[in-house]
């Protein structure tokens, strides 16, 4: 389904790839991300190349999967505040961007609840904020507003278009 792809996403704007069941959106968004190995080709990111550099590639990206695996067990800031230390932020600057992005994703009120306790539209905001926790120049992002209800995805488009105005690179 992918055979052939040639893709050039402009720094600074919000794309998507559209195409019905099986038109191979899933399988470039995973071998753009370093998930899946292409047979042919190249994948350069901001300059890196995703298969001869991955640590430099996936340093510059946040991605967010249609399938949300999130550690259920830890409290939505203790996911974001652990997600940036495995990012290489510090705990202070992990704790300070935690508590930025969860006022942003509209879930402070409920930064102290478990994961597991999160609806569907709460998992993939927290997952939102994973990816963003380094304050990536690239973020992907498979089907980031399926099962999420109206006022959540609202507020996910916004913030989509805010970091695209901001001059991050948005491919969903």
């Amino acid at each position: 389904a992918v055979a052939g792809i040639d893709l050039e996403v402009t720094a600074g704007s919000l794309a998507g790839l559209v195409g019905p069941n099986g038109a191979g959106k899933t399988t470039s968004l995973s071998m753009m991300t370093g998930l899946l190995r292409p047979d042919a080709g190249r994948i350069v990111i901001n300059g890196h190349d995703v298969w001869a550099d991955p640590v430099a590639a996936k340093a510059v990206i946040g991605v967010v999967p249609a399938e949300v695996r999130l550690f259920e067990r830890l409290s939505g800031e203790e996911l974001l505040e652990y997600a940036g230390r495995l990012r290489g932020l510090s705990a202070a600057q992990a704790r300070s961007r935690a508590a930025q992005l969860l006022d942003v994703l509209d879930l402070t009120g409920d930064a102290k609840r478990l994961v597991a306790d999160y609806s569907t539209g709460m998992r993939k905001k927290a997952a939102l904020g994973c990816a963003l926790i380094h304050n990536p120049p690239v973020l992907f992002l498979d089907e980031p507003l399926e099962g999420v209800d109206p006022i959540s995805a609202d507020a996910i488009r916004r913030l989509l278009a805010r970091l695209a105005a901001s001059g991050s690179t948005v491919l969903f």
